[in-house]
Order: C-alpha cells, then sequence, then structure tokens
C-alpha cells in the first residue's frame, strides 16, 4: 500500500477514520542515556496516514492524531501503526486529524533526497554503489562499496556537482510502476531490488536527468527545495568507508555552530581564526614544557620525602601519602625506591578535585598486610586491582581514603599494643 504521506510529501493536515485501536506501551530511549522510558497509550490504525512509518533509512514522523502526541509509526503489511501517547482510546470508526510534525518532515526529506542524490553521483562519477545509508538526528551517512578513503578532492567534486544540480532545480517526481514491465526499470537503481513480501506497483523516485531509485521515503519536488549539500568528511570504520553529509536547514545550523565556536575559540586564544592552528600549537609546547617541569618537580618532591623517612627514629611501622598533583604513577616508583624497605606504605597520587575523584593506588611491605587489606581497600575505594608478594596496585576513587588511613592506623596500633604488654 502507498500512504497518503508517500502520495504527496508536502500535507501537513489529514482527515481519516480510525479503524482499530488496541492498549499498547512504547519504550521511548532517551537522548545520550542507555535507558528509556515506558509510555503508556494506543496503537491506532487509520484508513491511511500522512504519518510516515520507519522504512527505507528513514526513521517515523512525528504529529498529533486530534490533538494527541503520536510517538512512533511503523509498517505492518499494508498498515501504518501509530503510538499514541493517550489516557483513552478512539472509537472504530472514529473521524480524526492528523498533523504532522512538519519541520522534522522537511528535515528528513532534505536528508532523504539530499541522500540520493550523492548516491547518484558518487556511482555516474566513481562507480561507487552505496550499500546503506544512516539519518541521524545531526547528520548522516552514506557507506560506499570501496575499500579506499574518498579523498577531499573526490568529496569536493561530488559537492560542487550536487550543488550546481541544486541550483538548477531539477525535478523530484514519484512514480509507480509495474515491476514486471521492464521498459520502466531501464534506468533504475535498485540494488536490493523488491521486499520479497512486496505486492502490487513499485515505488520510483526519480530525479530529472539523474537517476531513479526504487525508494519508500518521503521526499521534495524539487532539488531547489534542499537549498544547499555539505559533504563533512569521509572515514574508514573497520574496513567500511563512511562519507558523512548534511543537507538543507542542516547545513545553516552547522554553519551556526561553527560561527559560534570560532567566536569562542577567538575569546579563548585571543586571536581570529587565521591564528587559531599557531595559537594551538603553541599552547600545546607551552603544555608539554610544563608538564616536563612538574615532573621533574615531582620526582625531587618524591626523593626528598622519601629521604626523611631515613632519618626517622625510630621508623613509623606504615607510611601513608597522598598527592593531589595529578595521577603521576612515577611519583609513587620514584618514593618507593628510594624509600626504606622495613615500612608498610599506602600511597596514592590522584586528581585535584572536590569530591575525591579517580587515583592510583599502591600497597607495598608485608605480604599478610597486603592479603589483608589490598581487597578490602579496593571495596572501599570502589576500585580494581591486583598484587602479589609485598606489592599490590589499583585504579580507585579516593573520596574515602581516610576511611582506609583509619583501618592501617587501627591495625598497627593493635601490633603495637600487643608487642608492648608481652
Amino acid at each position: 500500500m502507498v500512504f497518503k504521506c508517500q502520495e504527496d510529501s508536502f500535507l501537513k493536515e489529514f482527515d481519516t477514520t480510525v479503524l482499530s485501536c488496541e492498549k499498547a506501551t512504547l519504550d521511548l530511549p532517551l537522548s545520550n542515556d542507555a535507558n528509556v522510558k515506558r509510555l503508556e497509550g494506543y496503537n491506532v490504525v487509520c484508513e491511511d496516514t500522512i504519518l510516515f512509518p520507519e522504512g527505507g533509512g528513514q526513521p517515523c514522523d512525528y504529529g498529533t492524531i486530534n490533538g494527541q502526541p503520536v510517538r512512533n509509526v511503523v509498517r505492518k503489511g499494508s498498515e501504518a501503526i501509530h503510538f499514541v501517547e493517550m489516557k483513552n482510546p478512539f472509537e472504530e470508526g472514529t473521524a480524526v486529524t492528523q498533523i504532522v510534525d512538519w519541520n522534522r518532515r522537511l528535515d528528513h526529506m532534505q536528508q532523504h533526497s539530499g541522500q540520493h542524490l550523492i548516491t547518484a553521483l558518487f556511482e555516474s562519477e566513481f562507480k561507487y554503489d552505496t550499500t546503506s545509508w544512516w539519518l541521524g538526528s545531526d547528520t548522516s551517512y552514506i557507506e560506499l562499496s570501496t575499500r579506499h578513503l574518498v579523498s577531499q578532492e573526490s568529496l569536493d567534486i561530488i559537492e560542487r556537482k550536487a550543488n550546481e544540480l541544486i541550483r538548477e532545480g531539477r525535478n523530484v517526481t514519484v512514480l509507480l510502476v509495474d515491476p514486471d514491465d521492464p521498459v520502466k526499470f531501464t534506468d533504475t537503481r535498485a540494488p536490493r531490488g523488491l521486499p520479497r513480501n512486496h505486492v502490487g506497483l513499485a515505488r520510483l523516485v526519480r530525479i530529472e536527468g539523474v537517476e531513479s531509485n526504487m525508494c519508500c521515503g518521503t521526499h521534495v519536488t524539487n532539488l531547489s527545495q534542499l537549498q544547499g549539500v555539505k559533504l563533512l568528511y569521509a572515514e574508514t570504520v573497520k574496513g567500511l568507508v563512511y562519507v558523512h553529509f548534511a543537507v538543507g536547514e542542516r547545513v545553516m545550523r552547522k554553519l551556526g555552530e561553527c560561527v559560534r565556536r570560532e567566536r569562542q575559540m577567538n575569546l579563548a586564544l585571543k586571536g581570529g581564526p587565521a591564528q587559531h592552528l599557531d595559537l594551538v600549537e603553541k599552547l600545546q609546547k607551552n603544555i608539554q614544557s610544563t608538564t616536563k617541569s612538574l615532573q621533574k618537580i615531582l620526582k625531587d618532591l618524591a626523593i626528598s620525602e622519601a629521604e626523611k623517612l631515613e632519618t626517622l627514629k625510630p621508623r613509623p611501622q606504615f607510611y601513608c601519602l597522598h598527592r593531589r598533583d595529578g595521577i603521576e604513577p612515577d611519583f609513587i616508583n620514584t618514593f618507593l625506591n628510594n624509600a626504606p624497605k622495613d615500612i608498610f606504605y599506602f600511597l596514592i597520587v590522584s586528581e585535584n578535585v572536590p569530591c575525591g575523584g579517580k587515583g592510583h593506588m599502591v600497597l607495598r611491605g608485608d605480604p599478610a598486610v597486603i592479603q589483608k587489606f589490598g581487597a578490602m581497600f579496593l571495596s572501599i575505594l570502589e576500585g580494581k586491582g591486583y598484587g602479589k608478594h609485598n606489592h599490590f596496585q589499583g585504579k580507585v576513587n579516593v573520596s574515602k581514603v581516610p576511611e582506609c588511613v583509619a583501618l592501617l592506623e587501627e591495625h598497627f596500633n593493635s601490633i603495637k599494643s600487643i608487642a608492648e604488654a608481652s
């Protein structure tokens, strides 16, 4: 079945009739979070729909039915199932009004038609087929049938040709043709063919003078409605070549983001865009020089701290030291290389943050004491680590270090009391 949204992608409002309405739930993923929010509502099937069900690489439309929010639309056979978040169901036969979220629809049309155009140009210019594509919330990409990373020169060629065709205003038309008619399919790009369960006419999206492509998605009617195409970059991921792009309003948003970021960089670096690279390189060199100086100071400090222990008489049974100069295990290594061997050590270097932060812990000394406290300290400090014999180390959260120090004090004071009593 061809839905109303596929007949007229610019239709924003549509009156139809409810065929069925069944209670349902929807797990809605939360943005930037692995968790989901469970919504209560109804699965609604109408005689027809202007709300596109997910398919062909294009996400579903959002909108409303009689003012109630539609959170998801999926195709099941010849039906579009709308998940409507509402408390009370629609009665079968109820006349309803569907309204599409137009900003989302226009964005999806621009990205999808832009993808068709970019795909056609990569095929005609370089014989690269598009094996899949992804329409994201910010940018999109196509996957190309090549193992060679696409050069910037090639990206520039495709981008320039795409924008020339947009300026020409080539028409984009949707045709319904009989898949058994080979004449109508002579110039059609259909690498995956029709779905196995397809019945009836096939839907072709044709860009005038460029290509015809089988597709179920919503599209513009003229390339000028794309406004413009920007190929952002190409990358290789696990042997696959992706070309990332933005079309239409997304290009304008991306430009706005770049300008805002550029102005922030101007203030932070105290220089204009032409100087940014030189200023950043200078800043990196300064950081490297400062880091080397800090490491030298920390090394001298570690030796000094260790030598102090040599002069103590009597020597302590245990020694605790927590430095918040950054996670620098070399400080601990240098300290232990110069410290007396007959003391039990609990040493930590960590980030200098108000609420504890991450750190690196080392225990060195009597294996029996390490066996007693190693795993215990990891549990208290919510860390991971390992050790053997007289050495134990781990990555920890340092917010509860005083608890560990108190346990060591209790342990060694107990030993001291027993020794004095005997």
